[in-house]
């Protein structure tokens, strides 16, 4: 169907040759006499006469319409605000970045992008409202991939999975995390901690935000590819009281959360988790380079409801991407410690699989089971 300003061409379906073009005026007047007819049907009104060709002429204007308003749709989208929704609460730093790309969107398609909270169960609950949400791209999702890559595997019976009912819009970026250590402890290096750690099996301890988030799954990670047996401590609360009081003596956390303590001296950073060295601490190791392919990073995305127009999916990754380019945006993410990484649809989803085969190896591995 060839779509005009003042009209339709209607076409044939078996030849795809044009039939008639159809005026606009007689559209909307088709409009109204299916709208009257849909009353008949429903409360038993009178039908208005019409001769038979008049009536065929309607209709066939009647047929295009849903194709001229899909169109229209997709073409101005967004004409409304868009929710973004976060699954974790106010102030983490996935709301820090989603709000940092939201006023970005905001100011590049004319229409305000809304950061909505929806903390509990590990993120889940702020996915499944995207799940459930309308796939006409109003309602999308900052995901956080490593932590919903986790939950594919930690939790077997959620209402929704998260590879098939989420479409891959576009990546932000991932997120640096550092090993760091109290001062009391010895070690210096990974290598020493990994000496110390093999001397004294199950006696030194590292710290976490809870059961099956990446400040976890880091370590474990860590201790299957080191060999070493290490006593997991899960906090509820922040773990960082006791980590700088030597309660507990390392954690595999945020460098935008520990960077200060470490610049103070009141922490040692040991190792960054991420494949390369970061630009917030140059002069401290990899991980990788004690461990090869030793790699953990926070990645942030934009997903959407199953399917949404792929124009619309499109117009968003041009637009993120666009403003991942952007100097000033760049400079923000930095002080995250949050490394902006531009992909395609096709590329983000490819991640979200990697990632969720990875992080189901470690968690099986450990024997790890949701609280």
């Amino acid at each position: 169907m060839e779509l005009k300003r003042e009209g339709a061409r209607v076409r044939d379906r078996q030849t795809s040759s044009d039939v008639r073009f159809v005026p606009k005026a007689d559209i909307q007047a088709a409009f109204g006499y299916y709208c009257r007819w849909a009353r008949v049907l429903k409360c038993g009104a009178s039908p208005v006469k019409l001769p038979r060709r008049q009536f065929l002429h309607l209709a066939a204007g009647a047929a295009a319409l849903p194709a001229l308003s899909w169109h229209a749709r997709a073409d101005t989208y967004p004409s409304r605000p868009v929710r973004l929704i976060v699954g974790f609460p106010a102030g983490n730093a996935s709301d820090i970045v989603t709000r940092l790309m939201a006023q970005s969107l905001s100011e590049r398609l004319g229409q305000q992008f809304i950061v909505e909270n929806r903390p509990g169960a590990s993120g889940n609950i702020g996915t499944e409202v995207v799940v459930r949400a309308p796939p006409d791209g109003y309602t999308l999702l900052m995901t956080v991939v490593t932590g919903n890559a986790i939950n594919a595997t930690l939790y077997p019976n959620l209402n929704f999975n998260f590879i098939r009912d989420i479409a891959p819009v576009a990546s932000i970026g991932g997120g640096a995390y550092v090993m760091v250590v109290n001062p009391s402890v010895p070690a210096k290096t990974v290598p020493e901690f990994i000496a110390d750690a093999k001397a004294n099996p199950g006696k030194i301890n590292y710290a976490s935000a809870g059961i099956g988030g990446p400040t976890h799954i880091f370590g474990e990670l860590f201790t299957m590819m080191a060999g070493v047996d290490l006593l997991h401590v899960p906090y509820r609360g922040s773990f960082l009281p006791d980590l700088l009081g030597g309660q507990v003596q390392a954690v595999f956390g945020p460098i935008s959360q520990l960077i200060e303590h470490i610049r103070s001296g009141k922490l040692r950073a040991l190792a960054v988790t991420t494949a390369t060295r970061q630009a917030a601490l140059p002069d401290i190791p990899t991980v990788a380079e004690f461990l090869p392919s030793y790699e953990g990073s926070v990645w942030y995305g934009v997903g959407a409801p199953k399917n949404i127009p792929t124009d619309i999916i499109e117009k968003l990754n041009k637009e993120i991407n666009a403003a991942l380019a952007d100097a000033s945006l760049k400079a923000r993410f930095a002080e995250l410690a949050c490394t902006p990484v531009s992909m395609t649809p096709v590329e983000f989803g490819k991640l979200i699989v990697d990632e969720t085969e990875k992080w189901a190896k470690v968690i099986k591995f450990a024997n790890i089971k949701p609280e």
